[in-house]
């Protein structure tokens, strides 16, 4: 498939009005929110074990499956997904404490990433540990990998249908060889080693109802330390939170002589406690107390904890501290001052920093001395986002670069001679990337304030009213867009689609002044931001109303169904995916009560109550006649952090009001959960499924 052209007649063009929407289980219920009535009548979708819940999902997935099946050019968009994410995709090498080398690898359409191990970058590979054999279906995936100090054991955590529920596994590193130690109910954790004799790790009490575990409350998560050999039962409590609904995390310093432990959960980023280890039995000291600024420890050197934060710099700076008089802020020695640009991370290698900024939503990369002096700068080809593999062991570093249109491609870099080599790189069959080109624009918003925006396409493309547009965005939770790749968009762009993406408020692109103009009272901004880009691409002379879709995801997936409600008369397509949809009750579910910081509650007062209600995306459908786009919703039956009853009544509102002949359709997977560690399988059917359903409703068809 190589272009799109318009159909020349609407002639069979379908009769939407005639779609056969299942009747979603239903009830009167009303609840009231200081003195506010709102209904709220598909409650009994919240109860996914339930037979008429069971029943109508099921009933929605037949529906669906026919709708897709039915447009002719599906498996040719699928054919060419399979092709495009059919190439060699390459992690970078990781140097661990037995020695040896470790790296992510997929030879082409593996649907989990196997790891492997080496002597040295570039020799032979030993497979170290292959995540599709936990599974038939690939729906198992590796989360994290963590060997001890000494390399003798390494732990491995897994998660199971897309679920945040996480499970730890430890192996003897050499040899490969399974022991019996087992965690289940972990979540939110990785595995972090005292010496050998154990790690720390957090994990909430197993469910009373383990069949609901997928949706209710989450509260009571703690620190446990696990002792090799011995029963999960007989773990110890390490830290237990003062408030049950606080996320907890354990992280022991590289040397052992610090334990540092995060809470979070009531803030935009984490309060920060430190013990030394190097005295036995000796007191927390409390390094940052709120959970109102970033405060994460870059490593501990000689009795000195390296820390990046935005205490007393909002856009980030790195600061020496004394391990034993950490929370004494007059001992604090700031080492990188604060730049014009956001610092989003800092790694070591050698005696040198490498330090990441957020300019405009792309990275730079800056090499420092261990004394904060700006060496250089590390030149990147355009527009993009860099991930860094390094070491304090040695000078030579690994980093990865992409961009919209820029595969992954791996660099060597030496930091003492700053001398920077191809590593490895990647070839999709059919794909030059110089035949596209991203440009950055800054648009206004309702209120005057400029928003960056992307925007892709292939080299030659007219501003003549005639192009399809993708408009993704998200705004929230301090989550920047950086420029990234899809192998999937590129089905998009070499059809002739514009792919834009725009940072809106609520974000972290410009620290956190931007992340509040986009939050709780402020929250219609990040939609009035999302608008002004769609007008931005009609008025600039991009597209028009009818070829305009609108995606995004969780949080993005809210500021669809948002928008679609503000302004259903901007576009042609809608894709809310894993949306959070209920905004009166998003907080009653699993994790929901964390998103307070970005959205409030219901419950806050009354003011908050009544903003809640009135962009909430479930609860402001019309239905008066108003014509919608075609919208395709989809959520997964594993998803345990934006739950499915936001996307499942959302739908059946949908379904039930006027809104013109468009489709309202909703896609609900299996086995899957809230997007990461999907198989790579289950990826290519559902942006087959996407794309068919934009293609379809635009009145494009595929040409070959």
């Amino acid at each position: 498939m190589s272009a799109l052209a318009l159909m020349a007649s609407q002639a069979d063009a379908r009769n939407f009005l005639d779609i056969p929407y299942p009747t979603a289980p239903a009830d009167g219920t009303t609840d009231t929110y200081f003195g506010l009535t709102v209904a709220d009548p598909y409650r009994p979708l919240e109860d996914e074990t339930a037979a008429a819940t069971q029943l109508w999902v099921e009933q929605e997935r037949a529906l669906t499956t026919a709708y897709l099946m039915q447009i002719p050019y599906r498996q040719t968009i699928k054919e060419r997904l399979t092709e495009l994410n059919n190439y060699h995709k390459h992690g970078l090498p990781a140097l661990e404490n037995d020695g040896k080398y470790y790296v992510f690898e997929n030879d082409g359409l593996r649907n989990q990433s196997v790891l492997y191990r080496m002597d040295k970058p570039g020799g032979e590979m030993e497979e170290f540990l292959d995540p599709n054999s936990l599974s038939e279906d690939g729906t198992v995936a590796l989360t994290g990998v963590y060997m001890s100090p000494s390399g003798k054991y390494t732990a491995y955590t897994i998660s199971r249908s897309g679920s945040d529920w996480t499970e730890i596994y430890v192996m003897e590193t050499a040899t490969r060889r399974l022991l019996d130690d087992h965690i289940v109910w972990a979540k939110f954790t990785g595995a972090s080693w005292l010496g050998d004799e154990g790690f720390y790790y957090s994990a909430y009490p197993a469910p009373e109802q383990q069949d609901k575990a997928f949706s209710t409350v989450n509260d009571g998560h703690r620190v446990y330390f696990h002792k090799i050999g011995q029963p999960q039962a007989s773990d110890a409590i390490a830290y237990d939170s003062p408030d049950p609904l606080y996320f907890v995390q354990a992280e022991v310093s590289e040397d052992g002589s610090a334990l540092f432990v995060y809470e979070s959960g009531q803030g935009p980023e984490s309060s920060l406690k430190v013990k030394d280890l190097r005295h036995p039995g000796a007191d927390w000291q409390v390094i940052e107390p709120s959970m109102e600024f970033e405060a994460y420890p870059i490593d501990v050197i000689d009795g000195t904890i390296y820390m990046r934060t935005t205490i007393d710099a909002p856009l980030g700076r790195v600061v020496a501290i004394p391990l034993n008089k950490a929370a004494d802020r007059k001992g604090w020695k700031t080492v990188v001052k604060e730049q014009g640009d956001i610092l989003t991370s800092v790694n070591l290698a050698a005696d040198k920093m490498l330090l990441t900024y957020d300019k405009d939503a792309a990275n730079r990369v800056y090499v420092h001395n261990m004394k904060g002096k700006r060496l250089r700068e590390i030149s990147l080809p355009t527009y993009g986002v860099v991930g860094i593999s390094s070491s304090k062991k040695t000078p030579e570093v690994y980093y990865s670069f992409a961009s919209f249109t820029y595969p992954s491609t791996q660099y060597r870099y030496n930091v003492n001679t700053n001398a920077t080599e191809l590593y490895q790189t990647s070839d999709i069959k059919g794909f030059n990337q110089d035949d596209y080109v991203t440009e950055q624009v800054f648009y206004p918003s309702a209120d005057g304030t400029k928003i960056p925006m992307f925007i892709t396409y292939k080299k030659g493309l007219q501003r003549d009213g005639k192009n399809p547009v993708y408009l993704y965005g998200y705004g929230g939770f301090n989550i920047t867009l950086n420029p990234g790749f899809s192998a999937n968009r590129i089905l998009w762009l070499e059809n002739g689609g514009i792919y834009a993406q725009a940072n809106l408020r609520g974000g972290n692109e410009y620290g956190e002044p931007w992340h509040l103009q986009g939050t709780k009272l402020n929250k219609l901004n990040v939609f009035a931001d999302f608008i002004a880009a769609a007008e931005y691409m009609i008025n600039e002379g991009w597209t028009t109303k009818d070829l305009m879709t609108i995606e995004g995801g969780s949080n993005g997936g809210l500021l669809v169904g948002a928008c679609v409600n503000l302004r259903p008369d901007l576009f042609k397509v809608a894709i809310p995916r894993v949306g959070v949809m209920d905004m009166m009750r998003y907080h009653l579910f699993t994790i929901g009560w964390n998103w307070a910081t970005d959205y409030g509650t219901s419950a806050d007062s009354e003011e908050m109550a009544r903003y809640l209600a009135a962009y909430s995306p479930a609860h402001n459908i019309s239905n008066d006649g108003t014509p919608y786009p075609a919208i395709l919703v989809t959520t997964a039956d594993h998803d345990d952090r934006v739950v499915p009853a936001h996307s499942y009544k959302y739908a059946a509102a949908l379904q039930a009001a006027n809104t013109g002949s468009a489709p309202k359709i909703i896609r609900i997977d299996s086995k899957a959960g809230h997007g990461a560690g999907k198989p790579v399988a289950k990826v290519i059917d559902e942006y087959a499924d996407i794309y068919s359903f934009i293609f379809y409703n635009l009145g494009y068809k595929c040409v070959k």
